[in-house]
């Protein structure tokens, strides 16, 4: 197992990269094979199309997401629960390709339009969003604790400052998110 998931992992990390880079549409399974060193038949034994290779890294989002919202069910709605769910969520963003696939996925929207995984992930973010928030509470505090977890993104996202750091980034992502999640008002 641990040399199919040491190469399953080189395929969608070189994937990710070219199809961020290059396009999901441009981008052959050729070349992914070529960027690798291997051929297409060794690719083949573990994706078959590219699509494939997709469905892959929305499934490990997924999967993590689905991990995130079971941690959050199993709780009160405490303003402790709800710090400790969005430093989970920091936390999950900083490990494996979290970063990476948020990215692809924006550079290809045209390309992913309509795509099951996509819609999937999609209703996945809005369970978590919702296991921040109270079904009583006013729509101001909904819509603050739910922009909790796009801060964390905006962090990655919006500030492209060379001179700031990965660390930097997801600490300040955080701190907002974490003001956020407990702003006062309604």
């Amino acid at each position: 197992m641990g040399a199919h998931t040491d190469t399953r992992n080189r395929i969608q990390e070189v994937a990710i990269r070219l199809f961020t880079e290059q396009g999901y549409e441009a981008t052959s399974l050729r070349e992914i094979a070529e960027a690798l060193g291997v051929t297409k038949a060794a690719l083949y034994y573990h994706f078959r199309t590219k699509e494939d290779i997709v469905a892959s890294l929305i499934e490990d989002r997924v999967k993590a997401l689905d991990e995130l919202i079971a941690w959050a069910g199993g709780h009160p709605h405490t303003p402790e629960i709800r710090g400790e769910l969005i430093r989970r969520y920091s936390a999950q963003m900083t490990r494996g390709r979290h970063h990476e696939v948020m990215q692809f996925m924006d550079r290809n929207k045209t390309a992913l339009q309509g795509h099951a995984k996509v819609d999937l992930m999609r209703e996945r973010m809005g369970e978590l969003m919702q296991a921040l928030c109270e079904p009583d509470d006013p729509l101001p505090v909904r819509l603050r604790r739910s922009m909790a977890l796009f801060a964390m993104h905006a962090a990655w996202f919006l500030i492209r400052d060379e001179s700031t750091t990965e660390e930097e980034r997801t600490a300040a992502g955080l701190q907002v998110a974490l003001e956020l999640a407990e702003g006062s008002g309604g």
